[in-house]
C-alpha cells in the first residue's frame, strides 16, 4: 500500500432546486427509463434539461475530484456498477444560482409533493396507475436502502483513509524509535566504554596508593619503623606472628607486589640495583639485604624510588622472621644436642642413632619448619625466577638448606667416621666394606626422609601426614611426628621393607619405612645440590677409611673381594634415588680399589713372570710330573683354600668312609697346579682373579701383555729342559703348557690385540743438521714452514705395529707341535732316517744302487736293529705323552702326523730297495724279501702302538 493519503472526497453542496432534484434522479435512474415512464415506453427529456447539459460543460463535475491511482479508480468503477453509472453534474442557468448536490441525494428518487401525489392516487383509478403507485413506492424503498448503503460506505471509505493515515503515521513513528533507538545504543556502548576507561584509570591511579599504602601500613606489623622521614629505619618487636599463616601470607604478597611495582614501573630498581642480578657487585644474591639495611638516603630520589626501598627493607624484615623460625630454630637444635650429647667431642654408637635426640629433635621441628618453608617456596613460584622480589625468596630457601645441612654434618661426621674405624678394626677390610656399605645406604635413606620433612612439599606425596588440630609445642610436635612415622611404618612395612632394609643393617627407623610413598612421588626436592653435597661429606667417610686400608694391601684376593662387595653394594644404592650419593662414594672407592689392584696385579706378573728366573726345581721335568716334592712348596691362591674348606665342611657331614674322597680331589687339583710351569700359573691365577673386577679394555692389556712374557717364558724354559732332560721332555713340556694356556684363555673371551706406537728418532741427527746449516729458517713463522715443526717433522716418526697374541700363541703352538712330530719321528725311525736321506741324497737309482751304504749286510743291519729298538722307542713316547697330556684324544692328534711320516719314509725306503738290481752289492730275492718283511712288521707295530691312542 502506498503511503501517499488519499486526496479528500468532493464537496457538494445539500441544497437543490426541485427541479435539479428531478434532473438528478433521472440522471441516476435505470438507463433508458424514467422513473414515471410505463415499461417500454420511453420518457421524454425536456428539451430544457437537454440545453442546460449542453451548456454546463465548463461547471465542476465529481470526475474532477477522483483519485488518480488504479486502486482508487477501481474502486469509483465498482460504485459506478452499483449506482448506473458516473456522476456529472449539471448547471442550471434559468434564473437560479450555481448548487451541489451530494451523492446520497443523486441517489435518491425526486421527491414529489404530497398535494400532488394525493391528487394522483385519487384521480387514477386504473389498475395501471395502482401498479405505478405501488412500483414507487418499492422504488423509493429500494433507493432509501441504497442511499443507506451509500452512506455506510462513504463512511467505511472515511475510516478506511483514517486507517491508512494511521498505519503510515505508525509507520514513520516505528522508524523514528528505530533510529532513536539505534542512536541511544551506540551512545550506551559509548558510555560503557568510556566507564570501563574511566574504571581502569582510576584502577591505574589508585594502584600506586595502594602500594603506598601498604608499605605505610606494614611497616608497624613487621617491626620496621621510618624515621626522619625515612632518613633512618628503627627495628623493633614485630607485631606479626607467622604461624598465623594466612595474615602472614597476605602480608608477604603485599609486599611483593609493592616490591615489583616500585621495582619495576617505578624505577626503583634502576637507582638502587635490581636484587639479586649482577649489578649489586659483590653482593650478588644478598643485595637486597645490603640495599635494606646499608643504602642511605637520598633527597634527590624519586618517591618511588624511595619507597622502593622502602618496600625491600619491609621484605628484608617479613623474611627474617621466616629465617628466625627456621634457620635459627634448626641452629638452636643442633646446639642442643651437641650439648646434651657432647658432640662431636664424643661420638654416639651407630645402633643407637637413629633412636637418639640427633633425629627425634628434629623430627619434633620438622612439621612446622615445613610449612613455614612451604610458605617461602609457594611466594617464589608464583613471582617466577625473574622477577624482582623473588631474589630474597631464594636467599632464604637457600641459607635454610645449607643452615641444614651444616648442622645435619656437624652432628653426624664423627660419629659416622668412629663407625667405621671400628669396623675395620673388628671385620677386616673386606668385612668393613661390605657393613660399612650398608650402613651408608641406611644412613642416606634416613636422612633423605628427614629431609623431605622439612624441605619436601606436602601435597606432592601420595600419602601426605595428618596435620594435628591447634598450635603444638615442640615436644608435642615431636611425640606426633613419631607417632604419625610409626603408623606409616607400620602400614608400609609389606611393602617397602624388602627395599629399606638388607641384610647386615645395622638399625631401624620407621621413617625409612614410610619413604616409599614421599620418594615414589613427584617430589624431587631430595635432589637439591646442597643436601646431596652433604650426603656426599658423609660418605666420604667410607672412601677415607678404605683408601687407608688399600694403601698397604698387596694381596690380589683381598683387592678382588673390595673391588666384588663394593660392586654389590653399588647396584643396591643405584636401585633407589635417595642413595645415589652413598652410589657415588661408592664409586670412588671402586675405582681406588681397582687402581690398587691393577697396579698389585701388574707388579706381580712383572716379577712372576717378565722377571721370572727358573730354579732347578722349576725346571724339573718329568720330576714333577712324577710327584716329586719340590724343595719349596707352592702357594696356590684362596680358591685351593675355599675348596679345602668346604671340602672339610663336607667331611664333617659325611660319614667316616667318604672322608677321604674330597682330600683325594684337592690333592689331585694341587699336583695338576704344581705340575703347570710357574710364570704359566701365576698369569692364570691372576687374570683369572682381575678377570671381574676390572674394566674390560684394562684386563685385555694386561692378559696381552702377560701372555706375550709367558709364551717367552715357556719357550726359555723349554731350552733349559732341553738340556737337563732331553728333546721329547722339551717338547712336550712346551706343549703341553701351550694347549693349557690357549685352553684356560679361551673362556675370557678376548682379542689379545693391540696397536703398539713408538716414536723414532733414527732421522733426527740428520734433520738437526739440516737445521744448522739453514742459515734462513724460519723460528716464529706461524705457518708450516717454521724451522721447528719442520726440526720435529724430520727428525720424529712414529711407528705403529700391530700386536696379536692370540695369533702369537697359536704360532708358537704350531710350532712346538711341528717340532715334537718331526723330532718324535726321527726317533722312532732311528737309522731308517738316516738311511732314506743318504738315498734321496745320492741321486739317480744307478747311484743309489752302487752307493756303500746299500750294501745288503748293512741295509739288513739298519733295518734289523730299528725292529728290535720300535718297541722301546714306542713304550717311551706313549708313556711320556701320557705323563704330560692327559687326554688321550690330544695324544692321538699328534701320533697321527708322526705315524704318517714313518710310513712314508718307509714306503720311500721300500721303492729305493725294490728299485734295486738282483745282483749288485750283494743282494738277492731272499734278502730283499727279509728287509721287506721287517718293513712290513715295524709298520705294523708303529699303526698298532698308534691305534691305542
Amino acid at each position: 500500500m502506498s503511503s501517499k493519503p488519499l486526496p479528500p472526497p468532493p464537496k457538494m453542496s445539500s441544497g437543490l432546486s426541485p427541479a435539479r432534484t428531478s434532473s438528478s434522479s433521472l440522471r441516476y435512474g435505470t438507463p433508458g427509463k424514467s422513473l414515471g415512464a410505463t415499461p417500454g415506453r420511453r420518457a421524454p427529456q425536456p428539451p430544457s434539461s437537454l440545453q442546460k447539459q449542453s451548456s454546463s460543460g465548463a461547471a465542476p463535475s465529481y470526475e474532477s475530484f477522483a483519485p488518480r491511482t488504479a486502486d482508487q479508480r477501481a474502486r469509483l468503477a465498482r460504485i459506478a456498477a452499483l449506482t448506473a453509472g458516473p456522476c456529472f453534474a449539471q448547471e442550471e442557468k434559468a434564473n437560479e444560482d450555481e448548487q451541489h448536490v451530494t451523492l446520497t441525494e443523486a441517489m435518491c428518487p425526486p421527491k414529489v409533493s404530497s398535494a400532488k401525489a394525493s391528487n394522483l392516487i385519487d384521480g387514477s383509478s386504473s389498475a395501471v396507475d395502482q401498479a405505478i403507485a405501488q412500483t414507487l413506492e418499492t422504488t423509493q424503498i429500494k433507493t432509501n436502502n441504497l442511499a443507506t448503503l451509500i452512506k455506510h460506505t462513504a463512511s467505511l471509505r472515511l475510516a478506511l483513509h483514517a486507517s491508512l493515515n494511521i498505519a503510515n503515521d505508525v509507520e514513520r513513528r516505528h522508524a523514528e524509535l528505530l533510529r532513536h533507538s539505534g542512536e541511544l545504543s551506540a551512545a550506551a556502548e559509548r558510555l560503557q566504554h568510556e566507564e570501563q576507561v574511566l574504571t581502569r584509570r582510576a584502577e591505574e591511579i589508585g594502584m600506586p596508593l595502594k602500594h603506598y599504602d601498604a608499605v605505610d601500613r606494614i611497616g608497624p606489623l613487621v617491626g620496621v619503623l621510618f624515621k626522619d622521614g625515612g632518613r633512618s629505619i628503627v627495628r623493633h618487636i614485630a607485631k606479626l606472628h607467622v604461624d598465623n599463616v594466612e595474615e602472614f601470607v597476605d602480608v608477604l604478597t603485599e609486599l611483593d607486589e609493592a616490591v615489583e611495582f616500585f621495582g619495576g614501573s617505578g624505577g626503583g630498581a634502576e637507582v638502587f640495583g635490581r636484587p639479586g642480578s649482577a649489578n649489586n657487585g659483590p653482593g650478588g644474591k644478598r643485595g637486597k639485604e645490603k640495599l635494606a639495611k646499608e643504602q642511605a638516603f637520598e633527597s634527590t630520589a624519586s618517591g618511588s624510588a624511595e619507597y622502593y626501598r622502602r618496600a625491600c627493607a619491609l621484605q628484608d624484615a617479613a623474611l627474617e622472621l621466616l629465617r628466625v623460625a627456621v634457620a635459627d630454630r634448626i641452629s638452636q637444635t643442633s646446639t642442643q644436642i651437641q650439648d646434651a650429647l657432647n658432640l662431636p667431642k664424643v661420638p654416639m654408637a651407630a645402633d643407637k642413632l637413629e633412636a637418639s635426640l640427633v633425629y627425634t629433635r628434629f623430627h619434633g621441628i620438622s612439621k612446622r619448619s615445613n610449612a613455614l618453608i612451604s610458605i617461602a617456596r609457594k611466594r617464589l613460584d608464583a613471582l617466577g625466577n625473574r622477577s624482582v622480589a623473588a631474589a630474597s625468596y631464594e636467599d632464604l630457601l637457600t641459607l635454610c638448606r645449607n643452615t641444614y645441612c651444616g648442622s645435619r654434618e656437624t652432628l653426624l661426621t664423627t660419629t659416622v667416621r668412629t663407625h667405621m674405624d671400628t669396623l675395620r678394626d673388628r671385620h677386616g677390610l673386606v668385612g668393613m666394606t661390605r657393613l660399612a656399605s650398608v650402613f651408608l645406604i641406611r644412613l642416606c635413606t634416613v636422612e633423605t626422609a628427614l629431609y623431605l620433612d622439612f624441605f619436601g612439599d606436602p601435597e606432592k606425596r601420595r600419602h601426605p601426614r595428618k596435620k594435628g588440630k591447634g598450635a603444638l609445642s615442640e615436644g608435642e610436635e615431636g611425640k606426633e611426628a613419631a607417632a604419625d612415622e610409626e603408623k606409616e611404618g607400620e602400614g608400609e612395612e609389606g611393602k617397602t621393607g624388602p627395599q629399606l632394609q638388607r641384610k647386615g643393617s645395622s638399625s631401624n627407623h620407621p621413617a625409612a619405612s614410610a619413604l616409599a610413598s614421599q620418594i615414589l612421588s613427584e617430589d624431587a626436592t631430595y635432589r637439591d645440590a646442597e643436601f646431596q653435597s652433604m650426603l656426599g661429606a658423609l660418605c666420604s667417610a667410607l672412601h677415607r677409611t678404605i683408601r687407608r686400608g688399600l694403601v698397604s694391601v698387596l694381596d690380589l684376593d683381598v683387592l678382588c673381594q673390595v673391588v666384588s662387595v663394593l660392586r654389590e653394594e653399588r647396584s643396591a644404592a643405584n636401585s633407589s634415588p635417595t642413595t645415589l650419593a652413598a652410589a657415588r662414594a661408592v664409586s670412588g672407592v671402586i675405582q681406588d680399589a681397582q687402581e690398587r689392584l691393577i697396579f698389585c696385579a701388574n707388579n706381580a706378573l712383572h716379577k712372576e713372570v717378565a722377571r721370572f728366573k727358573p730354579t732347578p726345581d722349576d725346571l724339573n721335568y718329568p720330576g714333577k710330573l712324577l710327584g716329586e716334592a719340590p724343595k719349596t712348596p707352592i702357594v696356590i691362591g684362596d680358591e685351593s683354600e675355599k675348596k679345602e674348606g668346604e671340602a672339610k665342611e663336607e667331611e664333617e657331614a659325611k660319614s667316616e668312609p667318604m672322608e677321604e674322597a674330597p682330600d683325594d680331589a684337592v690333592a689331585a687339583q694341587l699336583r695338576v697346579y704344581e705340575a703347570w710351569f710357574p710364570p704359566m700359573r701365576s698369569v692364570l691365577r691372576i687374570l683369572s682373579k682381575i678377570f671381574r673386577v676390572v674394566e674390560p679394555r684394562v684386563f685385555e692389556d694386561i692378559a696381552l701383555s702377560s701372555v706375550q712374557s709367558c709364551t717367552k717364558s715357556l719357550k726359555d724354559g723349554s731350552v733349559h729342559i732341553l738340556r737337563n732332560s732331553g728333546q721329547i721332555h722339551a717338547d712336550l713340556f712346551l706343549v703341553k703348557h701351550l694347549l693349557i694356556l690357549r685352553e684356560q684363555l679361551s673362556p675370557f673371551d678376548i682379542q689379545l690385540r693391540s696397536v703398539e706406537r713408538q716414536l723414532d728418532f733414527s732421522e733426527a741427527g740428520k734433520a738437526v743438521t739440516r737445521f744448522l746449516a739453514n742459515r734462513n729458517r724460519r723460528l716464529f713463522s706461524m705457518s708450516t714452514e717454521n724451522a721447528l715443526v719442520t726440526l720435529l717433522r724430520e727428525g720424529v716418526s712414529v711407528q705403529e705395529s700391530s700386536v696379536d697374541s692370540k695369533r702369537d700363541l697359536e704360532d708358537c703352538l704350531r710350532s712346538a707341535c711341528n717340532d715334537f712330530i718331526e723330532h718324535t719321528s726321527a726317533s722312532l725311525l732311528g737309522p731308517i732316517a738316516g738311511f732314506v736321506d743318504q738315498c734321496k741324497n745320492a741321486g739317480s737309482s744307478e747311484a743309489v744302487a752302487n752307493a756303500s751304504f746299500m750294501n745288503a749286510v748293512g741295509v739288513k743291519g739298519v733295518f734289523s736293529s730299528a725292529l728290535e729298538n720300535v718297541d722301546g722307542e714306542l713304550d717311551n713316547v706313549s708313556k711320556q705323552m701320557t705323563l704330560y697330556l692327559e687326554n688321550a684324544a690330544t695324544q692321538g692328534i699328534l701320533l697321527k702326523p708322526v705315524v704318517r711320516k714313518i710310513t712314508r719314509a718307509l714306503e720311500d725306503a721300500k721303492r729305493f730297495i725294490g728299485e734295486l738290481p738282483g745282483d749288485e752289492n750283494g743282494w738277492d730275492a731272499e734278502l730283499k724279501a727279509e728287509v721287506l718283511n721287517s718293513m712290513s712288521e715295524y709298520e705294523a707295530k708303529v699303526k698298532a702302538a698308534s691305534s691305542k691312542k
